[in-house]
């Protein structure tokens, strides 16, 4: 059996990218994950193209690939990809255990399925602990508001501080 450190959960869901209002793994860190060449997986993925409908995958515009491209300083357009970049959703992910089938393919996928079931339980734990602070809110009157602020504070991701370009004068 393939040992499950191949692909870290934590590796998983920091390739976990949202496109188009979708949860989606691009081509090219899938096939890292699966130890293939980005072409090798598209061209299998091409030869089965009727078991990935649009939901389970979709390849990107010119203006996502430009955006994407801006966020992780890719090559430019002398070396690097050639063609847009596919992106898979979950479900398209599991259709691919059945297009990939090896050892290391299956391994991967179910680390992809758990990186997908945590992100989903802690988008939901967050929203349902929002509702419950707000319903505790509506609860108690302002002896308490103070706390609540500080837990909404808490809640919110923190903001990285903008650096000042230049020298500071002393």
């Amino acid at each position: 059996m393939v040992k499950a450190e191949l692909v870290p959960l934590e590796h998983v869901e920091r390739m976990i990218l949202i496109i188009r209002g979708h949860k989606v793994l691009l081509d090219a860190d899938l096939a890292i994950m699966y130890g293939v060449e980005v072409k090798v997986l598209n061209q299998a993925v091409k030869r089965n193209v009727d078991r990935f409908p649009e939901d389970f995958m979709f390849q990107l515009s010119e203006d996502e690939v430009g955006i994407l491209r801006s966020q992780s300083v890719t090559s430019s357009s002398w070396g690097g990809r050639r063609y847009r970049p596919f992106a898979f959703t979950e479900q398209g992910v599991a259709m691919l255990s059945s297009v990939l089938r090896s050892p290391r393919a299956v391994q991967v996928n179910i680390e992809i399925m758990r990186a997908f079931v945590r992100l989903r339980q802690m988008l939901q734990t967050n929203s349902e602990l929002s509702r419950k602070l707000a319903a505790l809110e509506k609860k108690y009157d302002a002896q308490f508001k103070v706390v609540f602020e500080a837990i909404r504070e808490l809640m919110t991701p923190p903001t990285k501080p903008k650096r000042r370009i230049g020298f500071e004068r002393e």
